[in-house]
């Protein structure tokens, strides 16, 4: 088995101590940093997101999976950064004015991340302003990604794009929306360009929207 290989299975197996090392010995070998990456993590990310939707596994293992790649990005970003590797977009992340929840959001930005995404998390309870500060501070940022857990937080989804829609930045970005009370209908209720039902979803989603601003 090549090191990248065993990367992607150390990373779909939640192997979280043993990956920065394997992630290092690779390198050292003289492998190609962005293999690493796509093939290694970002692969093995995809693997972990397929059995998630199959009802193969379970939060608690892709959670587990998203912290052990999270290890290997930590070694692997001096040497992309080295090699000129840039991530493929970049999204602002937050759980909307009011939420105090953050781990769906948290499995939702390291499974963006798993999908090559530069991801700004701002955080839980995040009012529109802010949201609207990072876009400003950001202006190659294509998506937007609100988070609610509650059905009492969901207005607040409403109010941040409007708030967006009312800076004038709305054209700029694609909104995507997600939480365990949001539905497509909501989403289409208030203005959202996506919605998705779970973090492997939000990731094959953000591609997707990015794809559509690329053209």
């Amino acid at each position: 088995m090549s090191k990248v290989q065993e990367i992607a299975t150390a990373i779909e197996n939640g192997k979280v101590k043993i990956v920065a090392g394997l992630v290092q010995e690779a390198l050292d070998e003289g492998t190609d940093a962005s293999e690493i990456l796509n093939v290694g993590m970002i692969g093995a990310m995809a693997v972990v997101g397929e059995k998630f939707k199959n009802n193969e596994i379970f939060v608690p293992e892709m959670l587990i999976a998203a912290r052990a790649m999270k290890k290997g990005v930590e070694v692997l970003t001096p040497a992309l950064k080295a090699a000129g590797s840039e991530p493929i977009g970049k999204l602002i992340l937050g759980t909307v004015a009011g939420d105090l929840h953050d781990i769906g959001k948290n499995l939702v930005g390291m499974m963006i991340e798993g999908a090559g995404f530069d991801v700004i998390d701002l955080g839980v309870d995040v009012p529109a302003d802010k949201f609207i500060e990072a876009m400003k501070a950001n202006p190659d940022c294509k998506i937007v990604a609100l988070s609610a857990l509650l059905t009492t937080t969901m207005p607040a989804i409403k109010n941040t794009i409007d708030a967006i829609v009312a800076s004038g930045l709305r054209d700029t970005v694609k909104i995507m929306i997600g939480g365990a009370p949001v539905t497509q209908a909501f989403a289409d209720e208030v203005g959202a360009d996506g919605y998705s039902e779970d973090a492997a979803s939000a990731a094959e989603l953000a591609k997707k929207l990015l794809a559509e601003v690329n053209g």
